[in-house]
């Protein structure tokens, strides 16, 4: 008897619904409104429901649809499906934008204090002597500018630091010993002898290491901030392909046809609709989450040992060190270069004009007071953005894994079971699939072609796996270029998402790349300066070898 009055209490509730859903049919006032609201013309929908023999998406049964309204909705369900994943995008890619022009703004302004702060002391310091020879540092901070906007390929920074040694060398040497004469040739000999001579004391291996690892892992560091939103943005339009704008037409806008303008979908159900119009991007999250750690590895060491800030700063006091030492060792330094290179000529125009001025370097360099210092660099400190920026790329990671849940969620879902499964106002009885193309298989929602996957994602999967390894490289202190020298392209041009059709709109980002070959520049590893390495010379002198093997081979025959 219970049983009964159970499924007879059932049986009204669904008469009940049936007939008020049914009321609705009768008169499409609601869909009118909402359809309108839309921008479209409210004359589009029929005053009552009609059969829905024509609909191609949604239900074919009684609806307040025409085909016409159909194919204007699925235009909109195309522009509401992009709409959420590009905001989500853009917030990244302004965030990250930011904050490059904040880290590129504050190492340039950090260069030019350094620059400022040596000349304004050594005009002090060295007076005349030092103007006459301003050239030689000038030439010193455009080299480390040019360095840091183009890489290695346009400077080597050991090869540029031995040169501003031995240019300093030289003038030392000139204005420590006027009372003589040297030609070209004998101040190439003092050069040779510099290794051994060490005139400037340690300064200027512990300066090489200290400089090439922090201006390595500020170039690169800033590089992979300039490569994000790059990439992002280019991932910021959500896939209008055939299967997916019917899809996202069958989830938000059939409960329009049905008279149910307000049902939400069921969170599941969007899931896996967002889930395979999403999947190739989530297969750019492995190599997203190991380029955002490599990213946080070389910020810690930028934070400790190659701290950018704690090099430039002093920069003038470890240069002057050096002179200082130059100085107080002018006589041993002059006599094991005579005992070396022989005894130069007196300087006959010396006796004549002799004078204080012509003595050498006078005085000794007194550095700024803490507070006299220039203010700091883009009005904050390395610190303070790097405690910034490590937050920001803990927060992207597993963005693109965690997009389609991002998407359904607040008023655009509905969490209960009263909700748009598809075909009507009911649980959501499917198993969500898993992130990633080859998980939609069976996606009950979306045909997906898992056996044709995104050429363009490879892509920049790619690309976030070379940057990963500059990254990890310059957190070892290693300098790696292109090899044709070509670092600052960008990651390439748009292109679509391997739609067969000429006009079809895509959700993917390019950031195409033309296979290059790497070779590493300069290593800086650990503690021990290194000489460096360079392998594309090596390379060429083995395909000279083998083409003069193959000379000797047809001459010998």
């Amino acid at each position: 008897m219970k049983m009964f009055v159970v499924f007879t209490v059932c049986m009204s509730v669904v008469v009940l619904a049936s007939a008020q859903a049914e009321q609705k049919l009768k008169n499409c006032n609601e869909v009118r409104t909402a359809y309108s609201s839309k921008g479209f013309n409210v004359n589009d929908v029929p005053n009552k429901g009609v059969h829905g023999d024509h609909l191609k998406v949604c239900p074919q049964g009684f609806s307040c649809c025409t085909l016409e309204m159909e194919e204007k909705l699925s235009q909109q369900s195309r522009t509401d499906l992009k709409a959420p994943v590009h905001q989500l995008s853009s917030n990244l890619q302004n965030s990250f934008t930011q904050r490059h022009r904040h880290f590129d703004q504050f190492f340039k302004e950090l260069l030019n204090n350094a620059e400022k702060s040596l000349n304004d002391m050594f005009v002090r310091t060295y007076g005349l002597m030092y103007v006459k020879n301003a050239e030689l540092f000038e030439q010193f901070f455009r080299d480390l500018r040019r360095y840091y906007s183009h890489g290695s390929s346009a400077v080597n920074l050991d090869d540029m630091l031995a040169e501003f040694w031995a240019g300093l060398l030289e003038r030392m040497f000139r204005l420590v010993n006027v009372q003589y004469e040297f030609s070209d040739s004998y101040m190439e000999c003092v050069s040779r002898h510099m290794e051994q001579l060490k005139p400037f004391g340690d300064v200027p291996r512990k300066l090489r290491l200290q400089l090439t690892r922090s201006f390595i892992a500020v170039r690169t560091f800033t590089r992979g901030l300039a490569l994000m939103p790059e990439v992002v943005g280019k991932v910021s339009t959500v896939s209008a392909s055939p299967n997916c704008v019917r899809a996202a037409m069958k989830m938000l806008y059939c409960p329009y046809c049905t008279g149910q303008v307000a049902l939400k979908p069921c969170k599941n159900y969007c899931l896996n609709v967002m889930r395979g119009c999403l999947a190739n991007q989530a297969d750019l999250d492995t190599e997203w989450n190991n380029f955002l750690d490599s990213m946080l590895g070389l910020a810690e060491r930028l934070e400790g040992p190659f701290n950018f800030e704690s090099v430039m700063d002093p920069i003038d006091v470890k240069i002057s060190d050096a002179i200082m030492n130059m100085q107080e060792n002018s006589i041993q330094v002059s006599q094991k270069v005579f005992q070396g290179c022989g005894q130069p000529k007196p300087n006959t125009a010396f006796r004549t004009r002799r004078s204080s001025k012509d003595s050498g370097f006078p005085g000794r360099f007194r550095p700024y007071s803490p507070e006299a210092r220039p203010t700091t660099a883009a009005g904050t400190s390395l610190d303070r953005l790097l405690t910034d920026v490590k937050k920001k790329l803990k927060h992207a990671k597993k963005f693109w894994s965690t997009l389609p849940d991002t998407v359904c969620v607040g008023d655009r879902i509905f969490t209960g079971d009263e909700c748009w499964n598809g075909t009507a106002k009911s649980r959501y009885e499917s198993v969500v699939m898993g992130n990633g193309l080859a998980n939609q298989v069976s996606n009950p929602d979306v045909e997906v072609d898992i056996t044709k996957p995104d050429m363009v994602i490879r892509q920049q999967i790619a690309v976030l796996k070379e940057m990963t390894s500059w990254l990890k490289a310059a957190y070892t202190g290693t300098d790696i270029s292109i090899a044709n020298g070509d670092e600052d392209n960008g990651s390439g041009e748009e292109s679509g998402s391997g739609c067969e059709q000429p006009n079809c709109d895509d959700l993917y980002f390019s950031t195409t790349t033309v296979p290059v070959k790497t070779r590493v520049i300069k290593t800086q590893a650990g503690n021990q300066p290194s000489s460096g390495t360079r392998l594309a010379p090596c390379s060429l002198a083995l395909a000279v070898a083998a083409l003069l093997l193959a000379l000797l081979t047809l001459h010998t025959r």
